[in-house]
């Protein structure tokens, strides 16, 4: 397991920003999740608009390839392992 994905396990990892971050991330990544008013209000305090706006579009990014590469059956090039 990779030290991101312990985010939530090790919080001596990250600072306060990069939690909540991530956080977001996996607001807006997972089904199960949203990003609701109280998350997005810690978002705020921490991020300025430009930056939430890039945060997003990097998280959609991220989510958007990966669907499209499973899709046509893309490998992950070994840039990560589990």
């Amino acid at each position: 397991m990779t030290w991101v994905a312990q985010w939530t396990d090790r919080p001596d990892l990250f600072d306060e920003r990069e939690r909540v971050a991530l956080e977001y991330a996996d607001a807006v990544t997972l089904s199960q999740l949203d990003v609701d008013d109280v998350l997005f209000a810690r978002v705020q305090a921490l991020f300025d608009d430009d930056a939430i706006v890039e945060l997003t579009e990097l998280i959609a990014w991220e989510n958007a390839s990966s669907k499209f590469n499973r899709a046509l059956r893309i490998g992950s090039q070994h840039l990560w392992s589990r």
